[in-house]
């Protein structure tokens, strides 16, 4: 039960009454879903194109979100009591892509389309109905048949292993590799272990586009510095959710820095990001929500929920707990720093759009992060950090690993 149901009534209408007045979460996301994204990242020059070769893609109108509400929307779907709404159900009613299902949602239009080539919006929701049904993800569905069709083009993949042609654009070869991927058919078996596996087998592990075997998403690392530093260091590899700085690179939340500058990136990533959103994650409430409310605010509503003083400051901390123990995971598992690094795609020049020429500038302050996160230069936490968050038992992790 409720430690104090008043208090928690009074902090959840507050929290009501802040979502439903935000232009991002009860505007754009409400009336166009993730997608209301795609355009206005292809406007700044900021979205990976046929596997991070460029940053701009030609067909991105027809693959945006007032795209996708005006040809294929049929209703809006709310998780329960959710005033946003934020995802789409969908319907193709005819040619060869007809279906239906949730979504297509921004990262699934940008890995299914853009990342391809493809500007067909029908064949991409098929190809999200499709991966829907098979239970898998479509980023990395999306960006291992990239990283397939850059390697076919440029003569490193047979046309005889695949069973077809696999261009960039092509928007049947594209739905019918997805669909061979789901069902592990034919060259489907060796698509679904992954880019990283694909371009490592066919000779040019320089195709694949992630980190720590995670494909990257939708927010070139040339453009969103702080979101190359977040996908280099993440947990999990490639990551856009677990400290999404282009809420503050894009939107100026909590404030605004600029996509390109350098300066206080690393603390950015690494608390009101990273930390913030590893103990946010922990609640259970949904990340869409922080666009409207604050870290405070949420420790507002969890303290007469539970009873417990949830400050700002202890809950960074607990959100800093959950870092370092993950991190702690993964060099026991063999990870290193060296695993903290991007494709060298994208540390050169973005080669069009309104950022020609920007690119990803993760050594610039990878070091300073690791001293930010009191770790060692070669990335491991330092018994003082340790012994800071009461983990001083994992020492022996750290001086093993």
């Amino acid at each position: 039960s409720l430690h104090d149901p008043q208090q928690f009534w009074k902090a959840t209408m507050d929290m009501h009454e802040k979502i439903t007045a935000d232009p991002v979460s009860f505007g754009s996301f409400r009336a166009y879903g993730t997608a209301s994204l795609v355009s206005l990242i292809n406007e700044m020059g900021a979205y990976p194109t046929r596997n991070f070769q460029s940053d701009t893609f030609a067909g991105a109108a027809a693959t945006s979100g007032e795209a996708l509400a005006e040809d294929v929307l049929q209703r809006n779907r709310a998780c329960f009591a959710c005033p946003i709404a934020c995802t789409r159900v969908s319907e193709v009613k005819d040619g060869p892509y007809q279906g239906r299902g949730e979504g297509p949602e921004y990262e699934s239009i940008w890995a299914l389309g853009a990342l391809c080539g493809v500007s067909e919006l029908a064949a991409v929701a098929k190809a999200n109905f499709i991966c829907g049904d098979y239970g898998i993800d479509t980023i990395s569905t999306g960006a291992t048949i990239a990283c397939a069709m850059e390697l076919f083009e440029k003569g490193a993949l047979p046309e005889e292993d695949i069973g077809f042609p696999l261009k960039f654009g092509d928007a049947a070869a594209m739905v019918r590799a997805v669909a061979m991927t789901g069902q592990r058919k034919g060259f489907g078996e060796i698509l679904a272990d992954g880019s990283y596996r694909l371009a490592t087998r066919y000779g040019h592990p320089e195709f694949f586009m992630g980190a720590k075997k995670l494909e990257m998403s939708a927010y070139s690392p040339r453009v969103f510095q702080g979101m190359a530093l977040q996908y280099a260091t993440s947990n999990r590899g490639a990551c856009h959710v677990r400290g999404n700085t282009v809420a503050a690179e894009l939107y100026g939340i909590p404030r605004y820095l600029a996509p390109e500058v350098l300066e206080q990136k690393e603390e950015m990533v690494r608390r009101p990001f990273q930390n913030s959103t590893a103990f946010v994650d922990s609640t259970g409430i949904c990340l869409f929500t922080k666009f409207a409310i604050t870290h405070r605010e949420i420790c507002a509503l969890l303290a007469p929920a539970t009873g417990l003083d949830f400050t700002f400051d202890r809950s960074i901390e607990q959100g800093d707990r959950i870092w370092n123990i993950e991190r702690m995971f993964n060099l026991r598992a063999g990870f290193t720093s060296a695993d903290d690094t991007l494709p060298q795609r994208v540390a050169e020049p973005s080669p069009d759009g309104p950022r020609a020429g920007s690119r990803a500038l993760l050594h610039e302050h990878l070091q300073t992060y690791y001293q930010l996160r009191g770790w060692d230069e070669s990335g491991r936490p330092t018994r003082a950090k340790l012994d800071e968050l009461g983990l001083d038992d994992w020492w022996g992790v750290c001086s093993e690993a």
